[in-house]
This record gives C-alpha cells, structure tokens and sequence, in this order.
C-alpha cells in the first residue's frame, strides 16, 4: 500500500516538473454532409498564452470580453498554423467555433464539399510558439476507418491515405 502510494506520488511529482504539452486534432470524414469536421482540443492556459504573443490587449478565454474577437484570434491563429491538403488540393477551414471543457479548449471547423477522402496531407504548427515540447496528435476518420500520428516538435508535417 505504502509502495503504490509512494508510486502515485511521485508520478505526480515528475508531472509538476515536467508537464506535458499536448494537443488533440481529430479530423473526420462526414460523407453525409461531404465535409471534413475539424475538432481540436488545446490546454486553455496554453492557448491563452500563445495568443497573448499576437495581441496587443488582454486574452482571457475564460472571461472574454468582446466573443468576438476572440473567435477572431482564435481563426487566424488556427489558418495560419493548420493547413490541409485534400486529395492533393489545398482546403479551406472554415472556424465554426470553440467551447471550453474544464482545463481544455475545443476549437470546431469543417472543410466543406469534400465527397470522398483519400489522401491527406496537413502541415502543423499549433503550439510549437509557445513550447517546443509540444505535440499534436492526429486522429483522422475516413471511410470506416481511422488512423492516428503524432507530430513532435519541430516536425510539423504528415500525411493519411484511405
């Protein structure tokens, strides 16, 4: 018992020491609707922080307060540092929006009028301004099927084929 304990402790201490730097991407083919749902998940403070690099006024997420600038400096962060190519063309994310989820942001997009996805190509950098231990993992749906990758600083590009 004393062990275990002793073993959860520590882990807890090493996680205070060395925190992790991590986003999610998942990407997934709706043939429905012949769209792309684009969602991503980024640890609020790091997000906050790494806007606050491009801002000359205050970002607070939690407590905007004006919407929609914030939906403003989230898009154009999000254009600038995720771009996809699908099916060898250059795609168009369209920002639908973000929510926050406890610690987390979730940021919505969709690439829209894609009726078949078979290859994949994305060059990303969220993050890798505001730490260079910063992973992005990718998980993409197509067709059944679903694959994942992680891209490590300062690796920024990878591709999916279906």
């Amino acid at each position: 018992m004393v062990n275990s304990m002793f073993q959860w402790i520590s882990l807890a201490f090493i996680a205070l020491l060395h925190p992790f730097y991590i986003s999610v991407i998942e990407i997934n083919h709706n043939t429905k609707e012949a769209t792309a749902e684009i969602s991503i998940r980024i640890f609020t403070q790091d997000l906050e922080t790494t806007l606050q690099k491009y801002s000359s006024s205050k970002v607070d997420i939690a407590h905007p307060t004006d919407n929609a600038l914030l939906d403003k400096q989230i898009n154009n962060y999000i254009q600038q540092k995720l771009q996809l190519k699908i099916n060898g063309k250059a795609s168009n994310i369209h920002y639908l929006g973000h929510e926050i989820q406890m610690e987390s942001v979730w940021i919505y997009a969709e690439v829209p009028k894609v009726n078949q996805l078979k290859k994949l190509e994305v060059q990303c950098q969220i993050l890798f301004d505001f730490q260079t231990l910063q992973s992005n993992i990718f998980h993409v749906k197509s067709n059944g099927l679903e694959k994942s990758f992680k891209l490590d600083y300062p690796k920024n590009s990878t591709s999916f084929e279906f």
